[in-house]
């Protein structure tokens, strides 16, 4: 390949099939006032008036999450996911992280299907794109800039901003709600995040053993559309109350629908990359394949990536602390602890909530509960396997692993992109450790492609789980 040369901010490659529209966008960021709108397009902006445009992740988490945003008087909406995947791919280089692609692929399927819809009246103003952040070395903190420069390579698409939650203030909903909104929003989307996390569990223990195939389905998406619609209208009442009695009532139908007769199936557990895991049509399907062929199956949770967040804040809040106390900063000091303590109280009331959602689950069906942050880091440095100081998802999903092992899992799943830094660290220092341990371990890596022996792969490793399973049976038998 010919070195390019920068034409009047253009890039004009000597390659051969080189696309132009790439050159185009790669041209534009040698143009400096390019820059300037990562500040000014991607932020927290007041949403009230605006059309939110949110990725479709775990699917009950994100309807769940949108009716919050509605309950303020924001147009919320899920858009349809995978569909616009060809999109996705043609305007990224083949080296982003998987979801990166999806998400993109669904943000300009979706303003394209509007701008069809609509004619002339598609205004670009009317939208907000909901796409959050983290710090660290993950490649998700540049997502919305990625897809800040694609969008503005789109006149039409321009003026569409792009609004985030961060994990360098621990997910502060300040900025895109009023102030007098902000505190009880956030109230209201951890208690629906626990809800969403419960209804996929109470799917997952159910479903497998089901009397009538399809029945679990079908009740949790009637419950679903009902919590909805309370959040919906009540959501700045705070109505916990009704959402937990919503849970009960999920459980007990849902053990009601279980054939008993139906022995239990190996409990395979999965760890990874939060998108990826969470996501059906990334990850073509995997629970479901994993329940097909005798599994089954409990997820990481939701919650659990939050209050990893949290958890991370109070550690550098402590830091800082510290070091303000060595250097005799005494105002910095009052201000740290009056943040550190603030945030102690959050984390302490999310604790409660979460507990309180799962006992209602617990009355009626075993389901299985969630890790604590503290519980995986407390097995990290029993083992001195990693630590919390590195950082990233890797922390939790190599914890998470042996956390599902001490509770008797019969197999471990690790989901990630293609690449995915943390995730390969993750299988790296699981591996090894899993496979003395004699606990089925399978790595299943996504990029949109279809692998030809992924199948036999699954049925292979719950083969595996199933043999585990049996000699689990003869050592404790009952």
């Amino acid at each position: 390949m010919r070195a390019g040369r920068i034409v009047k901010g253009r890039t004009i490659t000597h390659c051969k099939g080189q696309s132009a529209e790439i050159g185009s966008i790669m041209g534009d960021i040698v143009n400096y006032s390019v820059f300037s709108r990562f500040h000014s397009e991607v932020g927290k902006f007041n949403l009230k008036g605006k059309r939110l445009l949110i990725p479709d992740m775990a699917p009950f988490g994100a309807r769940l999450l949108a009716s919050c945003f509605r309950a303020f008087d924001v147009d919320a909406v899920v858009m349809e996911t995978y569909r616009g995947l060809d999109l996705g791919k043609a305007y990224t280089s083949g080296k982003e992280c998987f979801p990166c692609q999806i998400t993109l692929g669904d943000i300009l399927l979706h303003l394209k299907r509007e701008k069809e819809r609509l004619g002339s009246a598609f205004d670009p103003n009317r939208y907000v794109y909901f796409l959050p952040e983290s710090d660290g070395p993950c490649r998700f903190g540049m997502y919305n800039k990625l897809q800040r420069l694609v969008l503005d390579s789109f006149p039409e698409f321009k003026n569409v901003r792009i609004a985030y939650l961060s994990t360098g203030d621990a997910y502060s909903t300040e900025g895109i709600l009023p102030e007098e909104d902000a505190s009880i929003f956030r109230k209201l989307a951890f208690v629906s995040t626990v809800a969403a996390d419960v209804m996929d569990r109470i799917t997952w223990r159910a479903r497998p053993y089901e009397s009538r195939k399809g029945s679990v389905d079908q009740l949790v998406r009637e419950v679903l559309a009902h919590m909805e619609k309370v959040i919906e209208a009540r959501g700045r009442e705070l109505p916990f109350g009704e959402i937990f009695d919503l849970l009960g009532e999920a459980a007990r139908e849902a053990s009601n629908l279980v054939d008993r007769s139906i022995p239990r199936k190996p409990l395979i557990g999965i760890v990874g990359e939060i998108y990826l895991r969470t996501h059906p049509a990334s990850n073509q399907g995997l629970i479901r394949k994993i329940e097909e062929y005798g599994g089954e199956v409990v997820d990481a949770s939701l919650v659990e990536w939050i209050s990893f967040v949290s958890y991370e804040r109070l550690r550098k809040l402590g830091r800082e602390i510290k070091h303000s106390w060595n250097i005799k900063a005494l105002k910095k000091l009052k201000e740290l602890a009056r943040s550190w303590a603030s945030l102690a109280l959050e984390v302490a009331w999310q604790n409660l909530r979460q507990y309180q959602g799962y006992r209602r689950a617990l009355t009626h069906l075993d389901i299985e509960p969630d890790h604590t942050v503290w519980r995986i880091e407390r097995y990290l440095k029993r083992y001195d396997l990693f630590s919390f100081e590195i950082g990233t998802e890797a922390a939790l999903s190599i914890g998470g692993a042996i956390a599902y092992v001490a509770e008797g899992f019969n197999g471990i799943v690790n989901v990630f992109p293609f690449t995915c830094m943390p995730s390969t660290i993750c299988s790296a220092i699981l591996k090894p450790i899993l496979q003395r341990l004699r606990i089925p371990f399978i790595d299943l890596a996504y990029d949109g492609s279809v692998q030809p022996g992924r199948d036999m792969a699954i049925r292979t490793f719950i083969y595996q789980a199933q043999q585990h399973q049996k000699q689990q049976q003869k050592r404790h038998p009952g």
